[in-house]
């Protein structure tokens, strides 16, 4: 029993990383898939589990051995050209998600509460930012664990509705492919909301966060990495991971069953999937209020996961990049810039939904620019993971290898037919 509980303790950059994987940009995606394509597009969440699990990885491995973060590493290695490109990557697409995120987060909520939709990204804004940068590291870390279970959400809600299961089990495991701009555009922006780039950045510094936390100052975080510690990092890794497939295959099912099959084939964003399952949802009597409601609670629980780890992981990327102090478990006096990173990208992303971008919109294409963002960052990875100069005898082996070099090949490949098709018509 002890053992255990040492163990669960242990866990907790793989299994955040992989809950914050369903933001509510992933959500509004997942649900537009499972609306205009019914289950068309369901065998992507299997097909892309290992891909995700080796790309994560691969990043966790990298911060577990380095004792630093992506951009730290790529800094190191790699160049300062090729640094202000990964990092100019990552904050033009964390700052879009972000926006995108805390107004679908108030669109959720409005659902629930009679509250004005800017009165409520405001606050979402303000609780997330007291949150991370006034709360100590230990106590936020356990806060953002908790928010993990706000993934049950969806497949509660796929047991509220009558399935064809059959239906469901082929589509799972039978691959169904359009060569056209709509059907490519929205596999593209779920590949890139699944396999995305800040959980890149942030699950390789929350790797170096937790370990900090564990080592005296006085031993390097490199000094400690061990087969175990590798062992620990993979095993939690693959249950984040796993969990947010799971969540990714939910969302496509319901709104697959509930919404394509009623000729509903155009959800904007997540709220507007919560709205429409209500007048579907007749497992019971008032089982289609219940299913909103569930489904917005899900969407405002991960906003409030995911919006953090795509601010987190802005401020680690160029707080290493120009050499700034930068970690939560420093306080505010002692690493001004990192949290005014935290700061500014959440409050621009608040931004967002008053001076004209459409957030409805942002949400899906920020998922779609996430895609096109992920592959040099893929590629990147792939040769960091591999370098023994870098990783030592912790580098990566065949089938490690195998998987990540096929997220990089199947994204580019998806999103260069994305734009062929968008070209030629």
């Amino acid at each position: 029993m002890e053992r255990i509980k040492k163990f669960l303790k242990r866990l907790g950059p793989g299994v955040v990383t992989g809950a914050a994987d369903d933001d509510p940009s992933g959500i509004a995606t997942y649900s537009q898939t499972g609306a205009q394509f019914g289950y068309g597009q369901l065998w992507t969440a299997v097909f892309m589990l290992p891909l995700l699990v080796a790309v994560q990885e691969a990043c966790a491995r990298i911060g577990g051995v380095s004792g630093k973060g992506i951009a730290g590493v790529i800094k190191e290695h790699y160049g300062t050209k090729v640094l202000y490109f990964a990092v100019t990557l990552v904050l033009i697409a964390n700052t879009i998600n972000i926006g995108a995120d805390i107004g679908a987060m108030a669109a959720a909520a409005n659902l629930i509460l009679p509250i004005n939709f800017a009165l409520l990204t405001v606050l979402f804004t303000v609780i997330i930012l007291v949150l991370q940068v006034f709360v100590g590291y230990r106590a936020y870390a356990n806060h953002l664990k908790w928010l993990c279970l706000s993934l049950i959400a969806y497949p509660i809600t796929v047991f509220m509705v009558k399935e064809p299961w059959w239906q469901i089990l082929k589509a799972t495991f039978i691959p169904y492919f359009e060569f056209n701009f709509q059907f490519l555009f929205i596999i593209t922006g779920v590949l890139g909301t699944t396999i995305t780039p800040y959980l890149f950045f942030w699950q390789a510094s929350m790797v170096v966060e937790e370990e900090r936390d564990r080592t005296s100052n006085n031993l390097r975080i490199a000094q400690r990495v061990n087969w175990q510690l590798i062992k620990t990092l993979r095993i939690d890794n693959f249950i984040g991971m796993f969990i947010s497939e799971i969540g990714t295959w939910s969302i496509i099912v319901v709104t697959a069953t509930v919404l394509h099959s009623n000729g509903i084939t155009d959800i904007k964003t997540s709220a507007d999937a919560a709205r429409a399952l209500e007048p579907f949802v007749q497992s019971f009597p008032h089982a289609g209020y219940l299913a909103k409601v569930i489904f917005a609670i899900g969407i405002i629980g991960l906003g409030f996961l995911a919006v953090p780890v795509m601010a987190g992981s802005s401020a680690y990327a160029l707080s290493e990049a120009l050499n700034w102090r930068e970690g939560l478990n420093l306080k505010l006096k002692h690493a001004r810039e990192f949290y005014g990173v935290i700061t500014l990208s959440t409050v621009i992303g608040l931004i967002i939904n008053f001076i004209g971008i459409d957030p409805i919109k942002a949400l899906v294409y920020s998922a779609v620019i996430n895609g096109i963002a992920a592959v040099p960052l893929i590629f990147l990875i792939a040769l960091i993971a591999k370098d023994k100069k870098i990783m030592g005898e912790y580098k990566s082996k065949i089938l490690s290898n195998i998987f990540v070099w096929l997220a990089f090949v199947g994204m580019f490949t998806t999103v260069i037919a994305m734009f062929y098709t968008f070209f030629t018509g």
